[in-house]
């Protein structure tokens, strides 16, 4: 592994259940962790969890669809533990419904977080790894970068331009000492994919339960995948072992997409 105690890890989205994982994973491996996320009450609540092994995340709220609040994070972490070198863009909005019944604030919401917030984050904190000829940008996609579910087609819209983001910043950076890339989850055991368990349930009258067993069915393995596993994977992405992966979007799905 990049040696923890010299590396600054920024998690956005980080008071969910996905962004626990992940920095409750960076912090025990030795990292300098900052979580981030709009809900400051939320977040100082994920931080405490993610903390109480002895080394304290530090949680900063942030809107990142607001170009000037990424900057203006971006100079805070400066000031209070260095410049970001590991980039993990989780935050995302993910919520069911018909594409004729979808509102309109609904596609603009999804497009502004899941989308335009990690360019923002990337266009923010990019300069500074360039700058130290280290650096790695692992982007929280999802297998609907790849492929279509019903219902969420904002969702998926969003993911499949994370998909292409992720691909063209490889490409820029490939020798520049920076790595960029996708992690694509199925349906994660989390509190999102019981919300819109829920959702779907009220709409079309059936139990949410029955739904997540639809959820979890569509695996080969027949179950959802656990936070944890994204978080593993997140970790070997951001070490020294990987410096030669860029550019690729990895499915953590239990082989239910396997392009």
């Amino acid at each position: 592994m990049v040696g923890p105690q010299s590396k600054v890890v920024l998690v956005t989205g980080g008071s969910g259940g996905l962004g626990r994982a992940i920095a409750g994973s960076f912090v025990r491996a030795g990292f300098s962790v900052v979580v981030t996320s709009r809900s400051a009450e939320s977040l100082g609540a994920a931080a405490q969890e993610i903390s109480s092994d002895g080394d304290a995340a530090l949680a900063l709220s942030c809107d990142i669809a607001q170009k000037e609040q990424v900057e203006a994070l971006r100079q805070k972490i400066r000031s209070e533990r260095g410049i970001v070198q590991i980039l993990v863009n989780n935050a995302g909005l993910a919520q069911a419904a018909s594409f004729l019944n979808m509102d309109d604030k609904l596609w603009d919401e999804t497009l502004k977080i899941n989308l335009t917030g990690t360019y923002h984050c990337c266009k923010v904190f990019l300069p500074d790894m360039i700058a130290a000829g280290w650096g790695r940008i692992i982007n929280i996609a999802s297998t609907t970068a790849k492929v279509a579910y019903s219902h969420v087609t904002a969702y998926t819209a969003s993911k499949h331009g994370v998909l292409g983001l992720t691909r063209t910043l490889a490409l820029e950076t490939a020798r520049l000492g920076v790595t960029v890339n996708a992690i694509c989850p199925g349906y994660l055991n989390t509190e999102r994919t019981r919300e819109n368990a829920h959702r779907m349930a009220e709409k079309t009258g059936r139990n949410a339960q029955d739904i997540l067993d639809v959820f979890a069915r569509s695996s080969p393995q027949k179950r959802l995948i656990e936070p944890e596993e994204v978080a593993n994977l997140a970790l070997l992405l951001a070490s020294d072992s990987m410096s030669g992966m860029t550019g690729q979007a990895i499915n953590v799905d239990g082989g239910a997409v396997m392009v």
